[in-house]
C-alpha cells in the first residue's frame, strides 16, 4: 500500500505545465485556483485594468498569492500588437495560454507563443452560437441542449480545434443566470483544469469544426431587443429570458416602455391592453400573464418603468391604490430623520418634499444601498431590501412604505417548506433542500441545485427529477450583503436560554429522523448517529442553555491613578455576525459544537455545511424556526468552500469564523480572514494522534479501546489515533489480539467469517478500505505523518523503559489534537501527559468527549476551543470600562 501511495504521489507531481491565464471575473479566479491545486505553475495572470478602484477578482486571488498580475488595459492598438506589452507577456515564460472569460482580443503573437499555444472557453456547444452573446442565443432560438466548448484559438472567430465540450439540458424556466449557474460556471472550471491536464500528458485532441449548422449572432441591444408579440407563446418565452438581465426584453403598454421579467403561470385576473399582443394581457395575483399568437401563455413577474420605479407586474391596477396610514408622533419624528438621510443622499436636491422623486433626482444603485444601510442604523431591526427602494421611489410612498414595515402590517405568513422526502428506516423523512435565509427556505440566487447521494450504496438521497438540493451560492445576497441578517447582539438573556432549551428539546423530539439524515447523508450507522451525532447535539444546547445568563464581566482595582476614585469593570459583548464551516463526518454534531456556544454568546451566524452533507443542518434550521429563535439570527447556506467559504472569509461585515477541517483549508482562511478585516478565526483541523500504550497497562481495555481509539465511526474521526506506539515486551501480544479480532476464525460449520467489526461505507473524500492494520511502521514514512481519516491502524513499537525516546517521537509531529496513554502506574500516566504535545490528553480511555470538557489542538491542529466555558470566549470580546466618581 505504501508503494501504491507513492506512486500516487510522483504520478501527481508529473506532467505540470507552466501557465499564463489571460482572463477575468470569477469564473477566471475559480479556474486559477483549481489549477495551482492540481499543481500547475501560473508563471503570470494577464487580466483587466481595476476599475472604481477595486480589481478583477482573478487579480485578487493571483496578488494574495504571490503570483505576477499584469493588468493591460488593452493588447493592440488599431490591430497591432503593443511591442511593451507583448515582451512583458513572453517574459513569464508559458508553456500554455489558459483564457478563461477573456474579453480582450489578444494578437496572435501571443496566442501562439507558448510550446503548447493557446486554449479559450466558449459559453456555447460549437460552431453553433460563435459569438459575445451564445448563452442568450441559446435560449432565444429554443434550443435544447446547452453546453460549452474548450477549444485551440485560432485567427479566426471562434473556429479553432475543439479539445473539449459538455452539454446540459435546457429546462423550460432556464435563463442566462440559471443555466450559467447550474452548469457553464461550475463544470466549465472543472473542464479547463481537465483540458490542461489532457495537454500536460499529451493526450489533448484537436477537432477540426464543421461549419454545418454554423450560426454567429451578434451581441442583442437595447434597442432591438423589443418582443414582438405576435407570435406563439414559446418564442415569445424564449425571447425574454434570453434577454434577461441584459439588456433586458422590452414592449410599450399604456404608451411607456416596460422591461419583463418572466416566470411560468397563469391564473385568472383583469384584462390589459397590450400594443402588438394577439389578445389582451391579464393581471392576476402572481404577475402579468402574456398571450402569443398560438393563445399559449407566459407569466411576467415585474415591470420597471423608464424612470427607474419597478412594481410587482400583480399590483399594475392597485399600486396607487393602497389607504395612507396615519403617522404617531415618534413615527413623525423618525420620518423627519429619513428625510435627512434622503437629503445627504440627494445633495443636489434644495428641499426633500413629500412628492420628491429618489431616482428623478439624480440617485443611482450605489444610493439605494446607501440608503438601505443608513436607515437600517437608525432603526435596529428594521430590515429594509434594496427592491423596496425600487417599489417606493417618492418620499411619500417610502414613507408609507417604511411605517408599515415598521409596524409589522408586511408581516409574512407561517414559513413554507419545499420538502424532499425519503421512505427509509420505516419513516417518511422529510427534508428541507433550499438556503435557509432570514427565518425563510429560498433559492440560491443563481439557482444552483446538486443531488446529495447516501454513501453507503450510491443512491440519490433526493430525487434529481423531483427537488436538488441547493449545495451552491455564487452570489446569494446573504454573502454579499449582511444587512439581509437580522443582527441581534443584545437579545436578552431569558430569549437565549429558552431558546437553546427549546432547541435542544426539538433535537430530541426528532432524534429518530435526525439520525436517519445524518445516516443517508453521512454514511453514518444508525445506532451511532442516534446516539452521538445526535445525542451530543442535544446535551450540546442544554449545557449551553445554562451558560446564557452566566455571560459577565468583573471589576478591577486600578491602583495607578491619584486620588483612586475610579471604578474599572470590564463587559462581555458578542462579536456580531459569526460564520461557522463544518466538515462532513459529524454533520449535526459539529453544527452544535460551534453554533450553540456562538449563540449563547449573543450572536448571529450563518453556517455552511460541509458541501456533499447539507441535509441535517437545513432540518435543524427547520427545527429552529419551531423552537422560537428570531429571523435572521441563524441562517444555513450550503454550497462549496472554495465559493461560499471563500465568501465569508473575505466579507468585511462578518467578525468571527469557526472551521473545522484539513489543515491547507485552515490555512488559507486564515490568511483569507487577515487580508479582509482581520476577523477573529478559530480553527480544529487535522490531527495524527499518538496513543502509547505501556507493558504495565490493562491489556484487555488497551486492545478494546486502542482499536475504537482507531475504528470508531469508521475512522472518520478528527481524534483517532493515527499511530500507536506499543512498547516492544508486549507488542506481539498486542498484534496477535488485534488481528485475532479483525480476522477472527471462522464458526464451526458455517463457513463464514465473523466479527463484529463491520467494512466502513465509502464516503467521497476519505481513503475508504477495510479496517486494517499495519505494523513495524518507522516514524519516516509517509502513513506515520499523515492523517488517514479511515479505518487503518498504523502501530510503532518501542523500547522497554524509553520514556522519554517515546514521548519524542510522540511529539515529532506538526499536529496536536488529541493524544493517549495506557498505564497502571498514576505517577507514568501524570509524567507523560504534561509532556505530550496536544489539547487533549486521555488516560486509559479515549474518544471520552464530554459538552463540558474545553477541546481544540495546538501547533497545525489549529487554536481556540469547542465545548465548555472556554468555547464562550471565542464568541466574545471584553471591554474594559474606567468611571471617575
Amino acid at each position: 500500500m505504501l508503494f501504491l501511495l507513492s506512486c500516487f504521489l510522483q504520478n501527481y507531481y508529473q506532467n505540470k505545465l507552466r501557465l499564463a491565464l489571460i482572463g477575468q471575473s470569477l469564473f477566471g479566479q475559480e479556474v486559477y485556483t483549481n489549477l495551482r491545486k492540481q499543481g500547475h505553475k501560473v508563471v503570470g495572470v494577464f487580466t483587466v485594468p481595476d476599475r472604481d478602484g477595486k480589481a478583477d477578482p482573478l487579480a485578487v486571488v493571483a496578488e494574495k498569492d504571490g503570483t505576477p498580475v499584469f493588468k493591460f488595459p488593452r493588447w493592440r492598438v488599431k490591430g497591432k500588437p503593443i511591442p511593451e506589452v507583448v515582451e512583458a507577456y513572453k517574459a513569464v515564460g508559458a508553456e500554455l495560454n489558459v483564457m478563461p472569460f477573456c474579453s480582450q482580443f489578444i494578437p496572435m503573437n501571443v496566442i501562439d507563443h507558448p510550446a503548447h499555444g493557446s486554449i479559450i472557453y466558449h459559453p456555447s456547444i460549437l460552431p453553433l452560437h460563435r459569438g459575445a452573446s451564445a448563452i442568450n442565443w441559446t435560449l432565444i432560438q429554443g434550443d435544447k441542449k446547452a453546453g460549452f466548448s474548450i477549444f485551440w484559438a485560432d485567427d479566426g472567430l471562434d473556429t479553432g480545434p475543439i479539445l473539449l465540450q459538455r452539454e446540459c439540458p435546457v429546462e423550460p424556466n432556464d435563463t442566462v443566470d440559471s443555466l450559467y449557474n447550474r452548469f457553464l460556471f461550475p463544470e466549465g472550471i472543472k473542464a479547463m483544469v481537465e483540458s490542461v491536464q489532457l495537454i500536460a500528458d499529451g493526450k489533448a485532441p484537436r477537432v477540426p469544426q464543421t461549419e454545418e449548422e454554423a450560426s454567429y449572432e451578434g451581441i442583442q441591444k437595447k434597442s432591438n431587443s423589443k418582443v414582438n408579440l405576435a407570435q406563439p407563446a414559446e418564442a415569445i418565452h424564449n425571447w425574454i429570458r434570453g434577454h434577461d438581465k441584459v439588456p433586458g426584453a422590452w414592449t410599450v403598454i399604456d404608451g411607456q416602455v416596460r422591461s419583463l421579467k418572466h416566470t411560468l403561470s397563469v391564473p385568472a385576473g383583469q384584462a390589459l391592453e397590450i400594443e402588438g399582443a394577439s389578445q389582451a394581457g391579464v393581471v392576476t395575483k402572481d404577475g402579468l400573464v402574456l398571450y402569443g399568437s398560438d393563445s399559449k401563455a407566459l407569466m411576467v413577474k415585474n415591470l420597471q418603468f423608464e424612470d427607474g420605479k419597478m412594481i410587482s407586474a400583480a399590483k399594475y391596477f392597485s399600486s396607487g391604490d393602497t389607504a395612507s396610514v396615519e403617522l404617531t408622533d415618534d413615527e413623525k419624528k423618525m420620518a423627519e430623520e429619513i428625510r435627512d438621510i434622503w437629503k445627504g443622499i440627494l445633495s443636489n436636491v434644495a428641499a426633500i418634499e413629500e412628492t420628491t422623486d429618489f431616482f428623478k433626482s439624480g440617485a443611482a444603485s450605489m444610493d439605494v444601498v446607501r440608503l438601505v444601510e443608513e436607515i437600517k442604523q437608525k432603526c435596529a431591526g428594521l430590515q429594509l431590501q434594496n427592491e423596496d427602494v425600487y417599489m417606493a421611489t417618492t418620499f411619500q410612498d417610502f414613507i408609507q412604505m417604511f411605517v408599515r414595515r415598521l409596524r409589522g402590517e408586511d408581516r409574512e405568513e407561517e414559513m413554507v417548506i419545499d420538502y424532499a422526502t425519503k421512505d427509509v428506516n420505516n419513516m417518511t423523512v422529510k427534508m428541507p433542500w433550499q438556503c435557509f435565509i432570514n427565518g425563510k427556505f429560498e433559492d440560491a440566487e443563481n439557482g444552483k441545485t446538486a443531488n446529495t447521494v447516501n454513501p453507503a450504496d450510491g443512491s440519490v438521497s433526493c430525487n434529481a427529477k423531483q427537488k436538488h438540493l441547493n449545495t451552491h451560492t455564487h452570489t446569494h445576497p446573504t454573502i454579499t450583503h449582511l444587512s439581509d441578517f437580522d443582527i441581534h447582539s443584545h437579545i436578552h438573556t431569558d430569549i437565549h436560554t429558552c431558546g437553546h432549551y427549546c432547541i435542544g428539546t426539538s433535537l430530541n423530539e426528532h432524534q429518530e429522523e435526525l439520525a436517519t439524515i445524518e445516516s443517508i447523508d453521512s454514511g453514518a450507522v444508525y445506532t451511532l448517529a442516534l446516539k452521538t451525532h445526535v445525542g451530543m447535539s442535544i446535551q450540546t444546547f442544554r449545557y449551553f442553555a445554562g451558560w446564557c445568563d452566566k455571560i459577565q464581566g468583573k471589576t478591577i482595582p486600578i491602583n495607578q491613578a491619584r486620588p483612586n476614585r475610579n471604578l474599572t469593570f470590564t463587559k462581555k459583548e458578542p462579536l456580531g455576525v459569526c460564520a461557522i464551516v463544518i466538515p462532513w463526518n459529524y454533520p449535526l454534531m459539529m453544527l452544535a459544537w460551534k453554533s450553540a456556544a456562538c449563540l449563547a454568546a449573543g450572536n448571529t451566524l450563518v453556517l455552511k455545511p460541509a458541501q456533499v452533507t447539507p441535509l441535517s443542518a437545513l432540518k435543524f434550521a427547520e427545527l429552529t424556526v419551531k423552537a422560537g429563535i428570531p429571523k435572521g439570527v441563524i441562517n444555513i447556506v450550503p454550497g462549496s468552500g472554495g465559493m461560499v467559504g471563500q465568501r465569508m472569509s473575505d466579507h468585511p461585515d462578518i467578525r468571527k469564523l469557526g472551521f473545522t477541517g484539513s489543515t491547507p483549508i485552515g490555512k488559507q482562511i486564515m490568511k483569507s480572514c487577515a487580508l479582509s478585516n482581520l476577523k477573529k478565526v478559530s480553527l480544529e483541523l487535522g490531527g495524527k494522534s499518538p496513543l502509547i500504550i505501556f507493558s504495565d497497562c490493562d491489556m484487555d481495555k488497551a486492545v478494546r479501546m486502542g482499536m475504537s481509539s482507531v475504528f470508531f465511526n469508521k475512522g472518520e474521526n478528527c481524534i483517532a489515533a493515527g499511530r500507536l506506539f506499543v512498547e516492544e515486551s508486549i507488542h506481539d501480544e498486542y498484534i496477535r489480539r488485534v488481528v485475532s479480532i479483525l480476522n477472527p476464525p471462522t464458526t464451526e460449520g458455517s463457513g463464514d467469517t465473523v466479527g463484529y467489526l463491520q467494512p466502513p461505507t465509502y464516503h467521497p473524500g476519505t481513503r475508504p478500505s477495510i479496517p486494517t492494520l499495519f505494523t513495524d511502521v518507522e516514524d519516516h514514512m509517509f502513513i506515520a505523518k499523515e492523517e488517514s481519516f479511515g479505518p487503518i491502524m498504523v502501530v510503532s513499537k518501542f523500547k522497554d523503559g524509553d520514556i522519554d525516546g517515546v514521548l519524542n517521537r510522540a511529539n515529532d509531529t506538526e499536529f496536536g489534537l488529541a493524544s493517549g496513554v495506557f498505564t497502571r502506574d498514576i505517577n507514568k500516566a501524570m509524567y507523560v501527559s504534561e509532556r505530550l504535545d496536544a489539547g487533549t490528553v486521555f488516560v486509559n480511555t479515549y474518544n471520552k468527549t464530554d459538552v463540558a470538557s474545553p477541546f481544540g489542538g495546538f501547533k497545525q491542529s489549529g487554536f481556540g476551543k469547542d465545548l465548555g466555558e472556554d468555547a464562550l470566549n471565542e464568541y466574545l470580546r471584553t471591554k474594559a470600562v474606567t468611571v471617575e466618581y
